[in-house]
């Protein structure tokens, strides 16, 4: 401040005019600036947060389910004794804990037990109770724990990859614990690495079991066009092999993925192949037979449709599974009166009605006659669709069903004669 007096001193001779004013003015100013001048920077970059540990990968060192103090050695046959008993307990904890309802406990619990069951088996013992844990989590819709668990899941697979420590067990107990996650394109991933290891050691039942898991994993996820690729190679290996017994489960396999992909093309090719692979007397066989019919419809093959119809009540007649024959009959009728033939239509539903009265189907006769009054109705024959109509009434009225439906049908009747 003394520095500052002698400056105004020095210049107060030149500039008398200026008042007490613009002197406190001058003083004011340079005293601000000195305080500025004099004033430390204290604006500090943000520091990063640090990272937050998957509770899962926490040491285990100090747990007092371990030796005390710390030891190097493996541990002997009665401490692995010991510890797989009391992570058993804790297993049990955090089960009572769960059903208690205090999800955050069980899980701190569980998440003790799997830090632990590394040390007592390895990463083996360790990714098989992640799956076990993991899909409790799911069930739970616990997503966070899921998301932890995974997390770990990826982080073994990586270390092993990584140390050259993976074998075909561990892999599959991966494969295992991401099904149980509902990670299924890493399941997968898992599963390629097993089903190429299978290949190259020309294990055959190895590479059959892989590619059943593979399968059930495409279809439980809807992916139907994976799905039918690998039944396809099951299909192949057993046909290779002469297993007849596979051969037919592959093959009806891939006949419902085709139903459900809405692929009747490939679809008919299955099931005809069923036909030839299932014995003569088989009870399946009226109902794959109208099946076939349906895929010929579908691809407006109505020949082939009905000739697999007519076949199909055929057998059902021959294996006294009546209830067959009288769909296949319906739609056979049904199929004609859609290709404007409905005399045959007509035919053919008097043989059902006969079907019908023999196996007492009281609910498919009185369809049936609804079926052929709506017949005789658009062919204006009133008489014959009035008659029908009362039939269908008084099946009605014994099964109180529908009895409001057939008053109509027979006032429509009356109002269009």
């Amino acid at each position: 401040m003394k520095l500052i007096e002698k400056g105004w001193h020095l210049i107060q001779p030149n500039y008398s005019t200026w008042g007490t004013t613009a002197c406190k003015t001058v003083l004011f100013v340079l005293c601000l600036s000195s305080v500025a001048l004099a004033q430390p920077n204290t604006t500090t970059k943000p520091q990063p947060n640090p990272p937050i540990l998957n509770p899962l990968e926490l040491p285990t060192s100090g747990d007092p389910l371990l030796p005390n103090p710390p030891i190097e050695r493996d541990l002997t046959p009665l401490e692995r004794l010991r510890l797989s008993e009391a992570l058993d307990e804790l297993n049990n904890q955090a089960t009572a804990e769960l059903q208690a309802g205090n999800i955050s406990e069980a899980f701190e619990l569980w998440y003790r037990e799997i830090r632990l069951r590394r040390v007592l088996g390895g990463q083996l013992e360790e990714v098989k109770t992640l799956g076990r844990v993991g899909e409790i989590a799911w069930r739970e819709n616990s997503k966070k724990e899921v998301q932890l668990i995974t997390a770990r899941l990826k982080s073994i697979e990586q270390n092993a990859e990584t140390t050259g420590t993976v074998d075909r067990e561990l892999l599959n107990a991966l494969g295992q614990a991401y099904q149980q996650v509902r990670v299924p394109g890493q399941a997968l991933k898992i599963y390629e690495q097993i089903l190429a290891d299978t290949r190259q050691q020309q294990d055959i039942e190895g590479e059959i079991a892989t590619l059943k898991t593979m399968g059930q994993l495409h279809m439980a996820w809807f992916d139907y066009p994976k799905a039918a690729a690998t039944y396809q190679e099951l299909l192949a290996i057993a046909q290779r092999q002469g297993d007849r017994a596979n051969e037919i489960v592959y093959t009806q396999q891939l006949a419902y993925i085709y139903d459900q992909s809405n692929d009747p093309k490939n679809a008919l090719q299955m099931k005809e192949r069923l036909v030839e692979l299932y014995p003569s007397n088989d009870p399946q066989l009226p109902a794959l037979k109208i099946a076939i019919a349906t895929d010929y419809e579908a691809l407006s093959q109505p020949e082939a449709a009905s000739q697999n119809y007519q076949e199909a009540y055929q057998k059902a007649l021959e294996l006294q599974q009546l209830a067959y024959g009288s769909e296949a009959l319906q739609k056979l009728a049904t199929l004609y009166h859609t290709n404007e033939q409905p005399e045959v239509a007509l035919q053919i539903y008097e043989i059902l009605v006969v079907v019908e009265q023999q196996s007492y189907d009281f609910y498919g006769l009185m369809n049936t006659y609804d079926r052929m009054g709506q017949i005789y109705l658009e062919q204006k024959n009133y008489n014959q669709a009035l008659e029908l109509f009362k039939q269908g009434l008084e099946l009605a009225q014994s099964l109180n069903y529908q009895e409001t439906y057939f008053f109509r049908q027979i006032e429509r009747v009356n109002q269009q004669r």
